[in-house]
């Protein structure tokens, strides 16, 4: 799988300093890794013939045409000096299973196979879930008021629905999963 995890940090494909350099992060903390500078030498050269074509008026149409050369097999060696830059930092991130985010090895847990955001939450889940279905009197707790249930779809405390496992934004009506605070339509918070 491809890394997504990155910014395009190169310079013009048709300048004295032309070359390709990409910037990798991790989307939880933010550290950041650069692959090592690759030169594009025919951006150079033209960048280079720009700046004498300058000084001489009858070489501009020289210089103009390298420069449509240049940017013509940028596109090319930019993708290749990506493929490059993506295999030599694909050991410095995992793509977690819960989250779906690229994380470094500051934030990645491999005893569990997620991101240690991820592994705190499943953990804490399992101890809410025990909290919430282990109550004295054998039933569910309302998850919305805490209520013990003797069953049903509703808590007769609060009205929630316990079978339902989503929610609609009562100001765009998307539907989201139960857990959600905010709306990811229009920002509405729960």
């Amino acid at each position: 799988m491809a890394l997504t995890n990155y910014r395009d940090i190169s310079t013009s494909v048709s300048d004295v300093s032309a070359g390709f350099q990409f910037e990798f992060f991790c989307e939880k903390c933010g550290e950041s890794s650069r692959s090592a500078f690759k030169p594009y030498r025919k951006g150079q050269i033209t960048g280079w013939l720009s700046r004498f074509a300058f000084m001489f008026h009858d070489l501009g149409k020289a210089s103009r045409a390298t420069g449509a050369f240049a940017e013509a097999g940028g596109s090319g060696a930019k993708g290749d000096a990506l493929a490059e830059a993506m295999a030599a930092a694909a050991p410095l991130y995992e793509r977690c299973t819960g989250c779906r985010k690229w994380t470094g090895r500051e934030c990645w847990n491999s005893s569990s196979g997620t991101c240690k955001d991820c592994t705190a939450k499943s953990t804490s889940g399992a101890a809410a879930s025990t909290a919430a279905y282990g109550n004295a009197s054998g039933g569910a707790a309302c998850p919305n008021c805490q209520t013990a249930s003797e069953g049903g779809r509703f808590c007769h405390e609060c009205g929630f629905d316990m079978a339902s496992t989503h929610k609609s934004c009562p100001a765009c009506g998307i539907t989201l999963s139960r857990q959600a605070r905010f709306c990811t339509d229009c920002g509405h918070g729960f």
